[in-house]
């Protein structure tokens, strides 16, 4: 009884309602908070600072940066959607806070979305951060389902370099993404790779324009750190999944490269393997297994079993040709994609001005990237017997064979 009185003395008050309202659905910062709300951040610190000790929300610190949300795993959100049941949904006060928000939410992705059109072009460069991309993608090549790959979904495709790597292993590929300017690269790099059986098209990952259960592949990378919600980007793709199906996923782990919210637009300094873990879980995803790459030490796995890795850090070249021909443009050649504009500051060991930068810098250059696999129970599994572990295949399946153009027209004539 003390913890409900507790939690109900804490939102008796009008800013504090104001404040669980805005975080119900949402994780925002302090500043955020501050300007939809209107009042000075000294004031709501300290109303945040008692929902925390009311156990109503939480507080997660990257960088210089401090989110709040609502608790996860706890009867804590729970009271909270029951209290706002008995809200009026037409307040005149959350109204005006949720438009505000509204309107945030509209810079921010207005903002993001000019600098992916000014850096499409060269966005292969720029997203690989000095990470040896051809690492991250040898084991995201493993780790394709053994049974083959009737349908991929690339959520936030960019330009396309998932549908590539994968295009010569699936049957059919479809990437999604906001930005035309992305999609023209991507869609360009398809045609020139000749792969015909993977498309693109605009939208939103929150929303894509495919039905719920229609991939057995879904493939995140390099996305959920542009994102407001990258818990929601996860369910979507577990909604996206057939049965048996199975999600690729690739970021950052936690930093603090704070460079990298001004310079990339990057909105999450990486994240902890126990959160991808756990909203994947939240979801329905089974088996989740991370595997840490950095340029400075040997292919680490944090989560599930150390034979997923096994044989994965010197593989067999000669047995695996198909492997190199995929994997050799990992990085664009020059006559690709053009360099990095002189508007995008990348961070650089040993170069720059003041001691903070050159700091920033050398952290930069050891960022550390997770892959992420997690499946979705296959149809008639129980819970409980699909949370045993798999081992995940470590061996790289053959290309598809598909005949060419000018075979396929002589076919047809």
């Amino acid at each position: 009884m003390e913890r409900l009185l507790s939690m109900l003395r804490a939102t008796a008050e009008p800013t504090r309602l104001r404040l669980l309202a805005l975080l119900r659905d949402s994780e925002l910062t302090v500043s955020e908070l501050t300007r939809i709300l209107g009042q000075s951040q000294p004031r709501v610190s300290r109303h945040l600072k008692l929902l925390c000790e009311a156990g109503l929300l939480e507080r997660h610190q990257e960088g210089s940066w401090v989110f709040h949300r609502l608790p996860a795993g706890t009867h804590e959100p729970r009271f909270v959607r029951a209290l706002f049941d008995l809200v009026p949904v037409d307040d005149p006060q959350l109204l005006r806070d949720r438009a505000r928000l509204t309107d945030i939410k509209r810079e921010r992705d207005q903002h993001a979305e000019a600098f992916f059109r000014r850096n499409a072009a060269c966005w292969d460069r720029i997203r690989t951060h000095r990470v040896d991309e051809s690492e991250v993608e040898r084991l995201l090549l493993a780790w394709l389902p053994a049974g083959g790959v009737r349908t991929m979904v690339d959520l936030g495709t960019g330009t396309g370099r998932m549908l590539e790597l994968y295009g010569p292993y699936i049957e059919s590929g479809i990437g999604v993404d906001r930005s035309h300017e992305m999609l023209a690269v991507a869609r360009s790099k398809l045609e020139r790779a000749s792969l015909a059986h993977c498309q693109v098209r605009q939208g939103d990952i929150f929303h894509p324009p495919l039905g719920p259960v229609s991939a057995d592949l879904v493939t995140i990378h390099h996305v959920l750190h542009f994102l407001d919600d990258p818990a929601a980007a996860i369910r979507e793709a577990a909604d996206l999944l057939m049965p048996g199906g199975r999600l690729l996923l690739v970021d950052y782990a936690a930093h603090d490269v704070e460079a990298l919210r001004s310079e990339l637009a990057h909105r999450r300094l990486g994240f902890e393997p126990e959160v991808l873990a756990t909203w994947c879980e939240r979801v329905g995803l089974v088996n989740t297994r991370v595997v840490a790459l950095n340029a400075d030490r040997p292919a680490q796995q944090v989560l599930g079993s150390s034979a997923d890795i096994d044989g994965l850090t010197e593989p067999d070249r000669a047995a695996r040709p198909a492997f190199d021909q995929v994997t050799q443009d990992a990085v664009p050649h020059d006559d690709v994609a053009p360099a990095v504009p002189a508007d995008i500051v990348m961070p650089r060991v040993g170069q720059g001005g003041a001691a903070a930068a050159g700091h920033e810098a050398g952290r930069a250059a050891a960022l550390t990237v997770l892959v992420l696999a997690a499946d979705k129970p296959a149809a008639g599994t129980d819970q409980a017997s699909a949370t045993d572990h798999v081992p995940v295949e470590t061996e790289i399946l053959e290309p598809i064979s598909r005949p060419s153009a000018g075979k396929q027209e002589q076919e047809v004539a």
